[in-house]
């Protein structure tokens, strides 16, 4: 049974997730749900039971001091509700937690029984890969849904995706099948510079979402973090002839490709996001406030600072990167995108087969 006390009756609600794992190359949907939560001062209303759900010799439990008393951490998913302010209030649904180990199924039925009893109008699930994309170019970003109606309203490609699926093709499929409209966002990560942080990926997925549901979301230092980023990895590879090379290679393709939508639809898109921007007043800037809850207890994400990026890996090192391939999960730390059993740092995707952006 759930219980919602304390938290009130929600305008409009989108329900935003993004969990950790398979489907989030170099962190960036996690990061970016991170980023909203922090953003508008989210607070923690409940969370699932780690026992249901996780195999903590996957994902281990952590402990930490709290004024000298020792407290556990488990790994989960914890759901927290901000309300964006300004003339059109709107209230988000945040969830982030960890791809589960076990019981997906009854995963997916949990969290949509609290979008049932929030009345949650539409689920946007963020999601991550690795891809053949250059560093230097705008991250792509493809919306995807299982809906033929929401696809044709929303501008969305429906999926068609078959094979080896994770948790952000299952929720989706689960919202699907229960009548709830859901949308997956899924940003492509470089192959050769997966481990994470990517505020360049995570920037991407934010501005799509701001596109999808019509807000205006405070970007705070990503955009320079994003900058500092390509430059850093800029410099990296142009330490190494073979990857400057393919790098090169990568922008070429790229600017075959997308050269009609990039004078039409792109253009179009950046415009309206700029007239957005610049309409809203310092008066009418969007703050926020948490729905207050009795539950704080649970050990919030305060780690920031600025990463520098791990070095390129040689392209001959990787191996299927194309759209349709997964985020290759690591052996120490799950969907840091390396996958060097030595440890020495990412070696291109050698995963296992997965999820495309159509997923």
């Amino acid at each position: 049974m759930i219980e919602l006390e304390g938290v009130p009756e929600l305008i409009d609600p989108v329900m935003v997730a993004a969990f950790e794992g398979w489907n989030d190359a170099g962190d960036a949907a996690s990061t970016a749900v991170a980023h909203l939560d922090r953003e508008w001062k989210g607070e923690v209303f409940a969370a699932l039971d780690a026992e249901d759900y996780y195999d903590f010799q996957v994902n281990r439990p952590t402990l930490w001091l709290d004024n000298g008393v020792r407290k556990i951490t488990w790994p989960t998913t914890r759901l927290s509700v901000v309300r964006v302010g300004g003339d059109r209030p709107r209230d988000l649904v945040l969830v982030r937690g960890i791809e589960p180990s076990m019981r997906w199924r009854s995963f997916c039925n949990e969290i949509l029984g609290f979008a049932h009893e929030l009345g949650v109008e539409m689920v946007v699930i963020l999601g991550a890969l690795l891809g053949d994309t250059p560093h230097t170019r705008p991250v792509p970003v493809s919306g995807v849904t299982s809906d033929p109606d929401l696809a044709r309203t929303m501008d969305l490609e429906e999926t068609k995706y078959e094979g080896p699926t994770g948790i952000v093709g299952i929720l989706q499929e689960a919202c699907t099948h229960a009548g709830v409209p859901a949308v997956s966002l899924w940003a492509a990560v470089p192959h050769y510079v997966s481990q994470p942080p990517n505020p360049k990926a995570t920037l991407a997925l934010l501005n799509r979402l701001e596109d999808l549901i019509g807000l205006r979301i405070p970007l705070g230092e990503l955009p320079e973090d994003a900058r500092a980023w390509q430059l850093g990895v800029d410099q990296l590879a142009a330490e190494d002839s073979e990857v400057a090379e393919y790098v090169q290679t990568l922008e070429e393709a790229r600017d075959t490709a997308e050269l009609p939508e990039a004078s039409g639809e792109a253009i179009a898109r950046e415009f309206e996001r700029y007239l957005r921007r610049r309409d809203i007043g310092p008066g009418q800037a969007p703050g926020g406030h948490a729905t207050e809850s009795g539950d704080t207890s649970y050990l919030r994400d305060t780690t920031g600072g600025r990463t520098r990026p791990p070095k390129p890996v040689r392209p001959e090192a990787g191996g299927d990167t194309g759209p349709g391939a997964p985020p290759a999960d690591g052996p120490g730390r799950e969907g840091d995108g390396s996958v060097d059993g030595d440890g020495d740092g990412p070696q291109g995707l050698q995963g296992p087969p997965g999820d495309s952006p159509e997923d």
